[in-house]
């Protein structure tokens, strides 16, 4: 892996070792002022396996590639795109909530680091 693409490739590998459908994978590396954004598109009947039960998968990768983000000093986020036409809009404010409720997650795991807990 590459400095710079080790975390698209990360999601990448892992992502087609999942699916059924790996041709259909496709992941995305954009950087904006909030740091990295990789966007994964995969098959509609391949979406099940990459979110999981309960969204287990997906928050296994996104804590992976958090791992993946901080060796190479980067702020890495995660969005698995959903079809067209398919599955639940979710409004901005639930994407904020998300957003506010994970830098907590972080700035709590910085601190208890910082203590040695």
């Amino acid at each position: 892996m590459t400095g710079k693409e080790a975390d698209r490739e990360f999601v990448e590998y892992v992502v087609k070792a999942l699916v059924d459908q790996p041709e259909k994978v496709k992941v995305e590396r954009k950087i904006d002022e909030r740091g990295v954004l990789i966007e994964l598109t995969v098959a509609p009947e391949d979406m099940g396996k990459v979110i999981g039960k309960s969204g287990q998968t997906a928050k296994s990768i996104r804590t992976l590639l958090r791992v993946v983000g901080a060796k190479h000093n980067a702020r890495v986020n995660f969005k698995i795109v959903e079809p067209e036409g398919k599955g639940v809009v979710r409004t901005e404010t639930e994407e904020k909530k998300e957003e506010k409720v994970e830098e907590a997650r972080e700035e709590k795991s910085d601190i208890e680091k910082e203590l040695g807990v």
